[in-house]
């Protein structure tokens, strides 16, 4: 059996081989045939699992709140994997910020997968590797898989659109609330939660956020904004059953099958320009194209006219040539 056979590992991480599920992962990551084949094996199998997406800014807690989420799907006798989002290493190309350091107590727990992903500095790249991976996580018999992202901003934006349920994480002080405005997580929230809320500016955060609810409009479920101190697991709890009540509105209400099926058509249009992307970089790299790179340089061809021959498209026709 080959090591990097999808279809062999497949089967093994559906037996609680870790070390197969590892693998599989990093299949994911690094994309290409492995990677698509292992979609065609996992798709449509990952109904039963539930997605949560955290995200918020740099030093809000996000990695003790999600350790502490962690607990609390494990003493209701659940499994949960957990995927975390850090900044690629210049050197390595690997995840730098070790979350899985901050989560050490689960890491001899067999009901616990975590697994650090690097951004890698491509958003495309990242926006499909983590569902991909979402969608394993989920085949294998994770019920839950928590997806913690590295930030906010507009990476995080697309990484949480794989989720069920969205947690935005803030501390008090302003600065968070206008950076999650800006950045369009305040659309995408389903939960809110203002961590190291014994610090001073807890209250005008809660008041600012409740303010922008107000001025926002919901249907069905408006964000509830919890308060939480993660490092001591106050409101944890809390937290968890804000996330537990948004999936029960999501099933009652038939908004889950809807959110799932945009997100399915989501990730079809990542993956028509993740293919035609490749397809043009191999385009490029044709020989036939250095000749008429020459002819486009010395100004002998216009790049619209040598664009349409490489891609075998036919020039457009203005109003005036019907």
């Amino acid at each position: 059996m080959r090591v990097d056979d999808p279809a062999q590992l497949l089967v093994q991480a559906k037996q609680s081989n870790r070390v197969a599920l590892a693998r599989l992962i990093s299949i994911v990551e690094r994309g290409g045939f492995g990677a698509r084949e292992l979609a065609r094996l996992t798709w449509g199998q990952g109904d039963n699992s539930y997605l949560v997406g955290i995200t918020g800014s740099p030093g809000a807690g996000k990695s003790t709140l999600t350790d502490r989420l962690i607990s609390q799907v494990r003493a209701r006798s659940q499994e949960v994997a957990v995927i975390a989002i850090d900044p690629t290493s210049p050197f390595s190309g690997g995840a730098i910020l070790g979350d899985r350091v901050r989560m050490q107590e689960h890491a001899t727990d067999q009901g616990v997968f975590i697994r650090s992903m690097a951004t890698r500095g491509h958003l495309g790249g990242l926006a499909l590797a983590v569902p991909d991976a979402a969608r394993l996580l989920a085949h294998v018999g994770f019920p839950y898989v928590l997806i913690e992202t590295v930030g906010v901003g507009q990476v995080e934006v697309e990484v949480v659109g794989a989720a069920d349920t969205v947690v935005v994480v803030m501390t008090p002080g302003w600065g968070d609330a206008i950076q999650a405005n800006k950045a369009g997580l305040m659309e995408v929230a389903d939960v809110f939660i203002i961590n190291k809320a014994d610090r001073d500016g807890a209250r005008e955060t809660r008041r600012d956020l409740e303010l922008m609810l107000e001025m926002s409009t919901f249907e069905g479920w408006v964000p509830p904004i919890i308060e939480t101190v993660a490092t001591e697991g106050k409101g944890i709890e809390d937290a968890f059953d804000a996330i537990e009540s948004h999936r029960d509105y999501l099933e009652r209400s038939g908004a889950g099958r809807r959110k799932r099926e945009a997100r399915i058509l989501e990730e079809f249009t990542r993956i028509v320009h993740a293919e035609v992307s490749r397809k043009v970089d191999q385009l490029l790299a044709d020989p036939s194209f250095q000749a008429r790179k020459a002819e486009m340089v010395s100004g002998e061809i216009d790049p619209y006219s040598i664009a349409s021959d490489l891609l075998g498209f036919e020039e457009e026709k203005g109003p005036e040539s019907l």
